[in-house]
């Protein structure tokens, strides 16, 4: 019996040894992120960043490509055409929760700016980068890496600046105060990112038959996260994915991507990736308005891949009401035929799912069915 304990000992101190070995080797990838990695020069992907077989986004490409619908901001402002542009909008949300936003008005210059900065942040020093770092997903000026990296079974590959947005006068100052014209560049974006999303919403709202004055009204108060994300060239990228298949907390998420390939929108059963359309916005329907349309409006899987050939760059901007405000189908969508299928919800509900689960796989909004 002695000699079975000191078996067992052993073997429980060998399992143990071995736990605080990969746990030092996450906090290791934790600390520094993958752009660290690739300026390492690194030429095998890391264990950590393995997918399991059946995860993986494998070696070819998505079964396709799409041109997701486009809705023309200019357009809706004509009176003759709105309508029109109101149907596309409607059927875009019902059918992909994803479409291109054009002629939204925001110069150039500025959504080119916000592009070349996100980039210059990156490129910045790591001990410079670092002083932003925590694993706290409530921190409003967080460096990170991965999708949650405190919870994530395997880490994406993937490093973000997230800037928390609103009350806009109030935060920029705690912003990273490099690049010397990162909060410049960053708020004049943010606050022009704000007025599309506005414009948008009235017009989801107008296309669904919902009364939206005082929701309208709570979002001009609301919610606006900005998240910078780096993807860089990734030495086996079939092993790993940018960032796993997951649907958008809030209720419209507008990103500004570059020329580089990435977006993948789970489709009919498929992935396909979405083709950048240069100076537009791709804008996705969040959980919180998949909820508010009591189904009616889409809030889809979607997944980032990587590639060994160039770094990518995006810029995500999420949209909702203030943390303490709860969300729930509109009256107008729930009745005898259609009952009501969503519990009401809010964020710190969202952020306690967050802190506890992998959060991936779209499982925080299938948590508040209730059929």
């Amino acid at each position: 019996m002695a000699i079975v304990d000191l078996v067992n000992a052993g073997e429980q101190q060998q399992q143990a040894a071995k736990r605080q070995e990969e746990d030092g080797e996450r906090e290791y990838y934790c600390r520094r992120g993958v752009r660290h990695l690739c300026d390492s020069g690194i030429t095998k992907l890391p264990g950590r960043y393995v997918l399991p077989a059946s995860d993986r986004p494998g070696q070819d490409a998505a079964v396709g490509s799409v041109k997701l619908p486009v809705v023309d901001l200019a357009r809706l402002r004509v009176p003759s055409e709105r309508a029109a542009v109101l149907r596309t909008l409607d059927a875009a949300c019902r059918e992909y929760g994803f479409f291109q936003v054009v002629n939204h008005g925001i110069d150039g210059e500025v959504v080119s700016g916000m592009l070349d900065v996100a980039r210059r942040f990156f490129d910045l020093p790591f001990e410079v980068r670092k002083r932003y770092m925590s694993p706290d997903v409530r921190a409003p000026v967080r460096y990170g890496t991965s999708f949650n990296q405190v919870n994530d079974a395997v880490l994406c590959w993937r490093d973000f600046l997230k800037l928390v947005c609103m009350p806009l006068a109030t935060v920029v100052p705690s912003w990273p105060d490099a690049p010397v014209d990162l909060r410049g560049v960053a708020s004049a974006y943010a606050e022009a990112n704000q007025r599309v999303f506005m414009e948008v919403m009235e017009a989801a709202l107008e296309a669904m038959g919902v009364s939206g004055a005082a929701l309208l009204e709570d979002l001009t108060e609301g919610s606006q996260i900005m998240t910078v994300n780096c993807y860089p060239e990734c030495p086996q990228p079939e092993l790993t994915l940018g960032m796993p298949p997951h649907s958008d907390y809030g209720f419209l998420t507008l990103v500004l991507q570059d020329e580089v390939e990435g977006l993948q929108v789970m489709h009919a059963g498929d992935w396909l990736t979405v083709e950048p359309l240069p100076g537009s916005f791709v804008v996705n329907v969040g959980d919180h308005l998949e909820i508010l349309s009591n189904g009616l409006y889409r809030s889809v899987l979607h997944r980032v891949r990587v590639n060994g050939r160039r770094p990518r760059v995006s810029v995500a901007s999420f949209h909702s009401v203030a943390a303490e405000r709860v969300v729930g189908p509109a009256p107008e969508l729930v009745d005898e035929r259609n009952p009501r299928r969503y519990m009401d919800t809010d964020f710190a509900t969202f952020l306690a799912y967050l802190a506890s689960a992998v959060g991936n796989h779209k499982s925080f909004l299938h948590s508040r069915r209730l059929f």
